[in-house]
Parts: structure tokens; sequence; C-alpha cells
């Protein structure tokens, strides 16, 4: 991770960010919801349109990790994204609704990275504690959120084209 440069999304980004949340969703949940499903979602979700909204909104933070290729004519490769949003004031936790990174850097250090940028931005901005949604079913993500501190509050129903799934609620002190 030592290469990797997170910096604040622009709206640039969005298509890469697009292309890395297509190939994080199927490489983490076609055995879960299936690969139409997945193709769906993903093409809802990561409208470009609605990508740029979110770099942009200025009560949230969207982050992007790169890593600048070999050589003079190399291209920088977007390696992960992470999106948080502040909560309401009746709630001191902020939300971490996006965090993704390309599966051929999984186990890099690129996830952890990011969040510990959010982490630090939420707290910096007065939140007391970080709330995430990671299906239950998602092995890769439940262990690394529990790595990191994050501990299941509660569980909610998600309907995913047709099919009923649960979601651990997660929160983390900060």
């Amino acid at each position: 991770m030592d290469d990797a440069n997170i910096r604040p999304a622009t709206p640039d980004d969005v298509a890469d960010v697009r292309r890395v949340a297509r190939e994080s969703w199927h490489a983490t949940y076609d055995g879960i919801l299936g690969a139409e499903a997945v193709e769906t979602v993903v093409d809802d979700w990561y409208d470009l349109f609605r990508l740029r909204q979110s770099v942009e909104r200025e009560d949230g933070l969207f982050l992007v990790a790169e890593r600048e290729g070999d050589g003079e004519d190399a291209e920088t490769e977007l390696l992960g994204f992470a999106q948080s949003v502040l909560g309401d004031a009746d709630d001191a936790a902020a939300q971490l609704p996006r965090i993704y990174v390309h599966p051929d850097h999984w186990g890099e250090g690129v996830g952890s990275a990011m969040l510990d940028r959010v982490e630090s931005w939420a707290a910096d901005r007065g939140a007391e504690r970080l709330r995430l949604l990671v299906l239950a079913d998602n092995e890769v993500g439940n262990a690394f959120y529990e790595s990191r501190g994050y501990r299941t509050v509660g569980e909610r129903e998600s309907e995913f084209e047709g099919e009923t799934v649960t979601d651990y609620v997660r929160e983390k002190e900060l």
C-alpha cells in the first residue's frame, strides 16, 4: 500500500469508480446475489450522474485510492474508493455507504488505508461512531470489518431483484 495515493474523488473519476465497483461487486456478490442482479444493482447504484452527485456532496467525503503506473506511458490505476456522509443532528454516527477495492488488490492494505482516512474525517467532524451495512453472507466484508473493530449492532432485511437478504448493521466507536 506504500505506493498508493489516497485523495478526494473528482467528477473525472466516476467512470473508473464505476468500473472498480462492477469488478468488486461481481467478485463479492455473484455467488450471493447472482451475476444478473449484480449487473442491475451496479447499473442503478453506480449510474454516472448519481456518482457525480455523490462526489460533489458537501456533507460527505468521497475518496479514491490510486497507483501510478510504471514507465513513461503508464496510466494511473484506480485501486478502490470509499464514501462517507455525516449523520443527522440526532444521530452521532457517520455513515459508510460505500467502500470497495478492486479484487486484484485485496489484501494489500488499500481498504484499511481508506477506512483510516474515513474514520479520521468523521471523528474530526464530531461523529462518535461510524455505521455501515454489510450483507450477512459477505464473508470477505464481514471479516474485514471485524478485523477493524466493527461490531454487529443489528440486522435488517433488504431486497435484491426479488430475493430477500439479511444485512448486518455494524458500528465502530471513533
